[in-house]
């Protein structure tokens, strides 16, 4: 029956005549002007984020791009102090497009090709993440061919189990990522990256994976980095990101500060004197945004459930069907309604298992045609997305000041033949 826990809203939504509206700006006029669906990102929220995230970890701190990138996006987090990291030649591509300087790019990939590595080594990113033997060894090759000396951190793997997904956790010692500190496999890197003339071995990294609520198991990985960091006199050391954030009403999360807090103190006692960063992503993008659909069908089965079908689905939010992730959901038109009626809000494509919102809450007087919003879908949304049953993509519109832009527009159907030969 409840209605929408409003903390789930970016920061700068407010209700008027029961209408929401983010950055000064009617969700159902942007509805209108922009079509459905459609992602819409409170600008002022993004950038308030990418702030708390630089006076807590300080320059070097990267916003993790796989969350969310655009050029404007790229533009954004580079113009509040930002670095970005960037895990593919094509996210590199993009915030060079964008105007980012290449010495503000961290380069990551668990498999980076030796074009990717190219790119990166010549275009001068600020640092190259190093996950693999195989990788040094390809930097070995660039060296030889172009002289070129880059800065790297090597990405150790703690061998801590992140509590979130089995998807997205990554430090644990069974990982595709990264070299293993239990095995050895760590400190062997690091006597070759130092005995190699090919880098200049700065520090270390780890990630231990992505949503995670336990501030203490980011702490506790900061603590064995930090714990090598001393022993070798590293000047840098990343602690990678992973911060999560609620997406229903029932999760909390602790804030970018917070998590700032917790990992300094660790580092502190582990008695590290290296500079710390981090690359949160999520946490900055994910709240900042809300999904807006038109609802096309309601099937009500008795006893069984009702479908909410809407002219979206896992073409824009992949998450539902990859880890059962739960979401809410409500009408912009009235805000501040109870929301009586269970529904599963469903998508548009050909499979059972295109579901948005498993259990979902609406209120009662849901009807065909309404706009139905999802909050917290600014992070791995956009990104994620695709063109399955040759849906097209949902335009990004980023708002502030009473003012709307379009800045990636919605594909057409040209878009889905362009590439054809």
């Amino acid at each position: 029956m409840r209605p929408l826990p409003t903390r789930l809203l970016p920061d700068s939504a407010e209700v008027v005549d029961g209408v929401l509206h983010i950055g000064g700006c009617s969700v159902l006029d942007l509805a209108v002007e922009f079509g459905t669906p459609a992602f819409i990102y409170d600008e002022q929220h993004l950038r308030d984020r990418c702030r708390e995230a630089v006076d807590a970890f300080g320059p070097g701190v990267a916003y993790a791009t796989k969350a969310f990138l655009c050029g404007a996006m790229a533009r954004l987090a580079y113009e509040e102090g930002m670095h970005l990291d960037v895990a593919t030649g094509g996210e590199l591509h993009v915030a060079l497009s964008a105007g980012v300087p290449a010495d503000k790019l961290v380069l990551h990939g668990n498999n980076k090709s030796l074009t990717e590595l190219r790119m990166g080594v010549e275009a001068g990113v600020h640092r190259i993440v190093v996950d693999s033997f195989d990788e040094l060894d390809r930097l070995d090759q660039l060296h030889a061919e172009t002289g070129i000396v880059p800065k790297v951190l090597l990405r150790l793997t703690p061998g801590i189990k992140a509590e979130t997904h089995d998807y997205v956790s990554t430090g644990q010692d069974d990982s595709k990522f990264g070299f293993g500190v239990a095995s050895g496999s760590a400190e062997a890197a690091i006597e070759q990256a130092r005995s190699a003339s090919s880098v200049e071995l700065l520090g270390i990294h780890a990630h231990i994976g992505s949503q995670v609520f336990a501030v203490g198991s980011l702490g506790k990985a900061a603590s064995v980095i930090g714990e090598i960091a001393t022993g070798h006199e590293f000047e840098e050391i990343s602690v990678g990101g992973g911060l999560g954030v609620p997406y229903v009403d029932d999760e909390r999360a602790p804030t970018i500060a917070e998590w700032g807090e917790v990992v300094r103190a660790a580092c502190a006692e582990a008695g590290v004197t290296a500079h710390i960063t981090a690359e949160p992503g999520r946490s900055i993008a994910a709240a900042a945004a809300i999904t807006l659909y038109t609802v096309g069908t309601i099937k009500d089965l008795p006893g069984i459930r009702t479908y909410v079908a809407v002219d979206g689905g896992m073409s824009d939010n992949p998450r539902p069907v990859l880890y059962g992730s739960g979401y809410e959901t409500f009408l912009p038109r009235d805000v501040g309604a109870d929301r009586p009626k269970a529904v599963t809000v469903v998508g548009k494509h050909c499979e059972s298992g295109d579901i948005l919102v498993r259990e979902g809450l609406v209120p009662a007087d849901l009807v065909v045609g309404d706009i139905l919003a999802t909050p917290v879908t600014g992070a791995y949304g956009h990104s994620m997305g695709s063109n399955y049953n040759m849906v097209l993509r949902p335009p990004v519109v980023f708002v502030g000041n009473g003012e709307a832009r379009a800045v990636v527009r919605r594909q057409t159907y040209g878009d889905l033949t362009r590439l054809d030969v």
